[in-house]
């Protein structure tokens, strides 16, 4: 996907951008242990959610935090890359980036 953003075609080209697909089964089980509301507004998430969420995905809360970091410094980036714009408003409440795996 970087690839097809203009300007990031030719900086990712020769970056291995693959993730492993154990991963990406993993993030999937934590964003559907979320309810629609966490999924919306990842500040909602203290520590008794997190650790509901862990349970729910078999996960640690620890790769929670790593998760919502992660999804936080690809939110920064978009954001930079946009000029500060976002996403348009039809991609989510506020413009804002959300989290995926909708039910």
């Amino acid at each position: 996907i970087m690839k097809m953003i203009p300007g990031l075609g030719t900086a990712v080209k020769d970056m291995d951008m693959r993730v492993p697909e154990a991963a990406m089964k993993r993030q999937e089980a934590l964003v559907r242990s979320m309810t629609a509301a966490e999924r919306s507004d990842p500040a909602l998430l203290n520590g008794s959610r997190k650790r509901r969420i862990a349970l729910g995905a078999g996960v640690s809360v620890q790769e929670i935090n790593e998760f919502l970091k992660q999804f936080e410094m690809m939110r920064q980036m978009i954001k930079q890359m946009t000029g500060g714009k976002g996403f348009k408003k039809s991609k989510g409440p506020g413009g804002r980036l959300r989290m995926p795996f909708k039910r």
